[in-house]
């Protein structure tokens, strides 16, 4: 006598005939391939599509709606990489990541140090690339958790892949956070400077590059000594050169042709067990 089979004629096995694991398993998997399917929408979509809004803008929006003593405010106008100053370019890359043209994504040499640092019981510094940023603002709330730190590596990887470094600079500097309720370079230049994003000069660029790490603490508005610290720091290394975001692949492999990525930087970790 032949058994029974229990696949339908696509080769799945019919809901009704599942038992409770069956069922449970199937709904992870059809949940896991439908969060993939979204993650990659949203990513090609990003290439042509500007985000009209963020999770970090949404969770401040309530926050500020929660506090009295805080205005609810939100400037954002967005702009083309080609109407924005090629000094906030460089003063960003040389403040927040210097390796942007050249890594795939992740400053391996950073996250090295970082992870010395912490089995040291040593403070870490932040290793955190404009590309990581970029992902982390763009799809992704903002909390501390070792998930959301997953979903960034992951979003990351697919915007290293899909996107041009233009426009993951692009993307960047019309999301990033430069004070409260002030999103994008361009609501920040009028905001501070009362002018364009275009015509920031190398101490206005400096000064916005210097905002980035802690925003909702300084801004060109309210400049500590440590501020101006920072922001003549940042200008200095302009001598180094303005950088060319439209550098080819061909020539960032020529400049820097052993940049690690992250297989080889988990595959380092365990190594170090």
């Amino acid at each position: 006598m032949k058994a029974k089979s229990k696949k339908n004629g696509r080769g799945l096995c019919p809901w009704r005939e599942l038992r409770f694991f069956g069922r449970v398993w199937r709904v992870v998997w059809i949940a896991l391939l439908a969060v993939l399917l979204l993650s990659w929408l949203q990513v090609l979509l990003g290439i042509f599509v500007n985000p009209p809004l963020t999770p970090l803008m949404a969770q401040r929006f309530f926050q500020q709606l929660a506090d009295d003593e805080r205005p609810v405010r939100f400037e954002r106008d967005y702009v083309r990489l080609d109407d924005i100053s090629p000094n906030l370019i460089t003063a960003v890359v040389y403040a927040e990541d210097g390796w942007f043209m050249y890594h795939h994504g992740f400053d391996v040499k950073q996250m090295k140090i970082a992870y010395r640092d912490h089995r040291q019981g040593r403070r870490t510094r932040g290793a955190s690339t404009i590309s990581q940023q970029t992902a982390k603002n763009a799809f992704l709330p903002h909390s501390r958790n070792v998930l959301r730190k997953a979903a960034e590596a992951y979003y990351t990887l697919l915007i290293e892949t899909v996107w041009s470094k233009r426009r993951i600079m692009e993307v960047y500097l019309n999301i990033i956070e430069f004070g409260d309720g002030i999103y994008g370079c361009e609501a920040a230049s009028q905001h501070y400077f009362g002018h364009s994003a275009s015509k920031l000069s190398r101490d206005e660029a400096a000064q916005l590059a210097a905002t980035l790490p802690s925003p909702l603490k300084r801004n060109p508005a309210h400049q500590s000594p440590y501020f101006r610290r920072q922001a003549a720091t940042i200008k200095s290394r302009f001598v180094w050169g303005k950088v060319n975001i439209n550098m080819s692949k061909e020539e960032r492999r020529r400049k820097a042709p052993e940049q690690e990525n992250l297989i080889q930087f988990i595959v380092w970790t365990f190594k170090q067990k």
